[in-house]
């Protein structure tokens, strides 16, 4: 009797061993160095047990500022293919066009001064952000579908990996989305282009406008030669210098590939006025610029940009 007692004791704690292993392995969110994420269930959300926001809270995030979007090289590190929780991602090597909605989520002081997939070190009062597969680094903008708001935050590591989680932002990030307190909220991730980010970096797009993204252009094939909107004929021009005459120019796109900027420059030819200087492929800071110019005046190049909006093409005017 005493044997099955003991027999029985050593049953119910192995299947008591086995049961906790479970609940620990089944919320893992990220390939943190044998450390995993387990979450605190919330009211509409979670954040991850043992995890939160600490008690040195600045009195300032809303005032932290967005992360300043550029164009950066992709590390290859964090571009190869990885499994974590029998699921492989493959990771994005370029920028490329990506919208998706889906769960929003934080984490926070447990991460808290460790190092990110990027090898820069986490910090939970920036503008950063977690990404299973985005580019790092990258930058995408992060609207929460439940009120509206947007944040542009820098992509420097990897995860969520729990099922129906897109990204997890930081504290910050989360706050000024306004899903801190509740853990989670339903949001929008778009990755920001080249072109898009030019057109912030020139203050044509700021956060918290709502504008509307770059949309992808099916392409076109490229012709010797195309027929703009005053019927006459312009040639699609070839890559110029880096170096461009001083002037307001309508800028149309930044592209990483010279194909690419062709294959644009071909369809907003067709599109623009044989009466302006013609569209130009200006290669500056390792992106193909697709620019018409120079216009003796802002006023000038405003109308001529206006007509290609008109068109369904949008531009922005810069100063060279």
């Amino acid at each position: 009797m005493l044997d099955i007692r003991r027999q029985n004791s050593i049953i119910v704690a192995i299947l008591a061993m086995c049961c906790c292993g479970l609940v620990l392995s089944g919320c893992s969110t990220a390939p943190k160095k044998g450390k995993t994420r387990t979450t605190k269930k919330r009211k509409g959300g979670g954040y991850y047990l043992d995890d939160g926001p600490g008690t040195n809270i600045p009195a300032n995030l809303d005032q932290i500022p967005d992360a300043e979007p550029k164009v950066e090289k992709i590390a290859s590190g964090p571009s190869r293919p990885y499994t974590v929780m029998g699921t492989t991602y493959t990771p994005m090597s370029s920028l490329s066009y990506y919208r998706q909605q889906g769960i929003g989520s934080w984490y926070g002081k447990k991460f808290h001064g460790l190092k990110t997939a990027s090898g820069e070190t986490y910090d939970m009062f920036g503008m950063t952000a977690a990404h299973p597969t985005l580019p790092i680094p990258s930058y995408a903008k992060v609207t929460s579908l439940e009120n509206g708001k947007q944040v542009i935050v820098r992509v420097n590591d990897r995860g969520p990996f729990l099922s129906g989680r897109l990204i997890d932002l930081t504290y910050t990030a989360a706050y000024k989305l306004g899903y801190v307190n509740k853990g989670s909220g339903r949001v929008e991730v778009e990755l920001l282009l080249p072109d898009e980010i030019e057109r912030i970096r020139n203050g044509s797009t700021t956060p918290y406008t709502g504008t509307a993204s770059t949309k992808p252009i099916s392409a076109f094939k490229i012709g010797a030669a195309s027929k703009t909107a005053t019927g006459t004929k312009t040639s699609v021009s070839p890559v110029t210098s880096a170096t461009v005459a001083s002037g307001w120019y309508v800028q149309f796109g930044a592209y990483q590939s010279v194909d690419n900027a062709r294959t644009h420059l071909n369809r907003y030819s067709s599109l623009w006025s044989g009466g302006y200087p013609a569209i130009k492929t200006v290669p500056h800071g390792g992106l193909y610029k697709l620019m018409a110019g120079p216009f003796s005046t802002k006023e000038a190049a405003a109308s001529a940009r206006q007509e290609m909006l008109d068109r369904g093409i949008d531009g922005f005017v810069v100063r060279k």
